[in-house]
């Protein structure tokens, strides 16, 4: 369906040129912001293989038209918020012209939580900072520096936007980054980090031996549990044997990358099966080498329980959970919040947008702290407390320089959270709703209304709520099927974001009883 509309807008728009084209390149307007915008335009016109000409009118149209439609709504008080991304396509434009501003050996991604057991791994090239204050790049002089290159996209912004969403702002204190040969996030190390030398893993009390700690740990016991009936078939086709009972993976078959490729096409049961099982046997390692610093280790995330950490001794597992701790959980506060005071202040120091940050997921204890002390916005939501050790968090609780939202478009809205399990929804009811009895089984009308008032009376300076949740607190105008709404799954890089509201304008403006409700 995406594909069909832009297939048809673009033969629209092919037609359009046709005939109205040239005047628009001629007038005096459009030569004007040609001029101030040929830096980015040409290279962007040259990079998308088409006729450049038509590139140009159609960027030009979607300014004004965006421009006019921010225009109309500061007219009438409406402020639109727009979304700074944390990344950038490996293969575009922007890796094309300024490669040195990028990893391009690596990924960027996010490290295994309670939505995703095997990370994420979104792609994208990592950013390079250099080594020198504003992101200047050694060696690259005269080069535009990676601060110059957001200030180029934020003064470009804020033409149309008051506010700005900062997507994953942990990625300005550490991004999280994976080899260019992996596909799960498992594998992945925080950047930048300080990784660990041999003796720094030797004082918690762990002997470091660097061929059973960093090589998959691979024996028949671990074969038998992962592949079951398949074990004859890998050891015979993926494996070579070394000392001790140990296998290595042949060459052709050791990175998640080269087994993906291999199974490239395989649908059947059985081949996934093996698959999957191969690229946990990658990841079953105590410690990853660092890729710019020989003989210095990060300990692996998530570890604990894999087969290689059940294969230590219990003095040895002790060690290593010490060193785990300290690492991932005091190591880097202070190294965190430097390079993120420094970063987030010559980026958006100078904009007038109001910043608002997506401080989601595993939150070191420099984030609140230097997110305060620059006047960014967090973002609060109720089922995905920042303090460890609660399910839910209380909006009487939440900070004035706060968005409280209930869902994310990387979340299910609230009808289908409601469903999704009844337990945890029955928590919900009694603590944060504090109602008595069983929670129905499929949220009323009454009750969306009650947690939307709920969110809009707390602390929070602004509250952001989807379409969807909006329309929860109405039984006649929500959609039938609250799993038809929810936008994305980021777990799942097969996921189309193909949310549609499933009502026209028109009918949602009749709707007087329920914009009345809205309104009040």
């Amino acid at each position: 369906e995406i594909e069909a509309v832009d297939r048809v807008k673009s033969a629209y728009v092919r037609e359009l040129f046709a005939e109205r084209g040239q005047a628009t390149l001629d007038s005096p307007e459009f030569k004007k912001w040609f001029e101030e915008n040929k830096d980015w335009l040409e290279p962007y016109a040259l990079y998308s293989s088409g006729d450049a000409e038509v590139i140009y009118y159609l960027q030009y149209h979607l300014h004004l038209q965006l421009k006019a439609a921010s225009d109309y709504a500061r007219s009438k008080g409406v402020l639109i918020k727009g979304d700074v991304p944390i990344g950038v396509n490996r293969d575009s434009v922007e890796t094309r012209i300024h490669p040195e501003l990028f990893h391009l050996n690596a990924q960027t991604g996010a490290p295994p939580d309670a939505f995703s057991q095997n990370g994420q791994n979104w792609g994208f090239p990592t950013y390079n900072w250099g080594k020198v204050p504003g992101g200047k790049v050694q060696g690259t002089r005269g080069k535009l520096s990676l601060t110059d290159w957001f200030h180029k996209r934020l003064k470009w912004m804020a033409q149309y936007f008051d506010a700005i969403r900062i997507d994953h702002v942990l990625g300005f204190f550490r991004i999280w980054e994976i080899p260019e040969d992996a596909v799960f996030g498992t594998l992945g190390h925080f950047s930048p980090s300080l990784p660990m030398t041999v003796g720094e893993i030797e004082y918690f009390g762990l002997p470091f031996r660097k061929e059973l700690f960093t090589k998959p740990f691979i024996n028949d016991r671990v074969l038998d549990r992962l592949f079951g009936m398949h074990a004859p078939y890998v050891r015979e086709n993926f494996l070579t044997t070394r000392a001790y009972g140990l296998y290595n993976l042949k060459s052709e078959y050791n990175t998640q990358k080269k087994v993906r490729e291999a199974f490239d096409g395989r649908g059947d049961e059985n081949s996934l099966w093996i698959r999957d099982g191969l690229y946990r046997l990658i990841s079953s390692v105590l410690f990853l080498e660092d890729p710019e610093q020989r003989d210095m280790y990060h300990p692996r995330i998530g570890v604990i329980g894999e087969p290689v950490f059940d294969a230590l001794t219990a003095e040895e597992k002790d060690a290593y959970m010490r060193l785990y701790n300290n690492y991932y959980y005091q190591r880097h506060n202070i190294f965190w919040g430097d390079q993120a005071m420094r970063h987030l202040t010559e980026v958006f120091g100078d904009t007038r947008m109001l910043c608002c940050a997506e401080d989601l997921g595993m939150l070191p204890d420099c984030v609140a702290p230097v997110l305060d002390a620059l006047r960014i916005l967090t973002l609060e939501i109720q089922t995905m407390p920042k303090e460890s050790g609660f399910e839910f968090t209380h909006l009487d609780g939440n900070p004035y320089r706060s968005v409280a939202t209930f869902s994310t478009h990387d979340m299910s809205p609230l009808r289908l959270w409601w469903e999704e399990s009844p337990e945890r929804t029955q928590r919900y009811y009694v603590t944060m709703l504090q109602k008595q009895g069983r929670a129905p089984e499929h949220l009323p009308a009454h009750l969306a209304e009650e947690i939307i008032a709920r969110h809009l009376y707390c602390p929070s300076m602004l509250c952001l709520l989807s379409l969807q949740d909006w329309l929860a607190m109405d039984s006649e105008l929500r959609y039938k099927n609250p799993r038809e709404e929810r936008i994305n799954v980021p777990s799942d890089s097969y996921n189309r974001w193909k949310y549609r509201m499933h009502l026209t304008i028109e009918e949602l403006l009749k709707a007087d009883r329920y914009n009345n409700k809205v309104r009040s």
